[in-house]
């Protein structure tokens, strides 16, 4: 019997979703189906493969080795019948193609705002939704079909399977109070300092956390015993000009408080904590027109930016 015979597209959503959530159930209430209904998907798919693609987990479940080795496939597969039949459809629809574009914080602030202003100012018709977030969500939504790019840090290389990454520029980290903190005015700091106010720092998983602790040990600073622990922009500075907090965060975030003042950067040295900023896409994916067009628009304001 030939494949296309046995293998359904229900069978993909299906796999795909339960990779991402490890649980049939959960996979299930997602997609809109009875669990049973669900179940009997995966069954039919692994009878398609001749191999178990999950495995128990305690009380859960989780992908086997084989369906590790299957998840990108699937994955980039689903995505890319999602962007044909997007593609298609967009080509009748009054309101012009759809445009979904995840951005990280560091470029959330400035850059990704910046490049939709210019694509609206162009005359485009797309409609066009930004999704911010964690690396490894917004990289699990571009895998699965959902966001047409992503645009921020480098991911670690463990979170690149199915996705390419361009450059678009280089950035450092900063280490930022407001104009009116007490320690605004510092030419030199001592090693405890962190310990005598809050401290706002990436969580753990982010991709720039690593750099700091890095940062820490190699200046000899004491890293704060309890960090606040967020990438919110939003709670980030207003924590920083209401509770007197020091912020440490990717510049790109906080690029247009220290240019008009509101901020001062602390003198600590950061240039070890540069790394590139591009757009992550995925791979063996053909761009719409509205997507080409807005990677361009990207390439162009980033020209000579080089945020340390």
């Amino acid at each position: 019997m030939r494949l296309s015979a046995q293998l359904k597209l229900r069978h993909l959503e299906v796999f795909v979703e339960v990779a991402r959530q490890n649980s049939v159930t959960l996979a299930a209430e997602a997609l809109g189906m009875t669990q049973p209904a669900a179940t009997r998907a995966l069954r039919e798919l692994e009878t398609v493969c001749g191999k178990p693609l999950v495995e128990r987990d305690g009380r859960g479940i989780r992908l086997s080795a084989y369906g590790e080795m299957f998840r990108d496939h699937a994955g980039r597969s689903l995505a890319l019948a999602r962007d044909g039949v997007s593609l298609l459809q967009g080509l009748e629809a009054e309101e012009g193609t759809r445009l979904a574009i995840g951005a990280l914080p560091t470029v959330a602030a400035n850059l990704v705002p910046d490049a939709v202003a210019q694509i609206n100012a162009e005359g485009s018709r797309s409609r066009i939704g930004v999704v911010s977030g964690d690396n490894r969500y917004l990289l699990d939504q571009l895998r699965r079909g959902h966001l047409d790019l992503v645009v921020g840090r480098l991911p670690a290389p463990e979170q690149m399977a199915g996705v390419e990454f361009q450059t678009l520029f280089h950035e450092s980290v900063a280490v930022v109070v407001s104009n009116t903190h007490p320690l605004a005015s510092e030419v030199e700091l001592s090693p405890d300092t962190f310990e005598n106010f809050p401290v706002l720092m990436p969580t753990e998983g982010s991709i720039i956390r690593p750099l700091v602790e890095g940062m820490f040990l190699e200046q000899g600073i004491i890293a704060p015993k309890f960090p606040l622990e967020t990438v919110s922009s939003e709670f980030g500075r207003r924590f920083v000009y209401q509770h007197q907090a020091i912020w440490i965060i990717s510049q790109g975030v906080v690029q247009e408080d220290l240019e008009q003042g509101r901020m001062v950067r602390l003198p600590i040295q950061t240039s070890g904590t540069s790394g590139p900023v591009g757009i992550c896409l995925r791979r063996e994916h053909q761009l719409s027109p509205a997507a080409t067009r807005f990677s361009s628009v990207l390439r162009e304001l980033s020209k000579n930016r080089f945020l340390v």
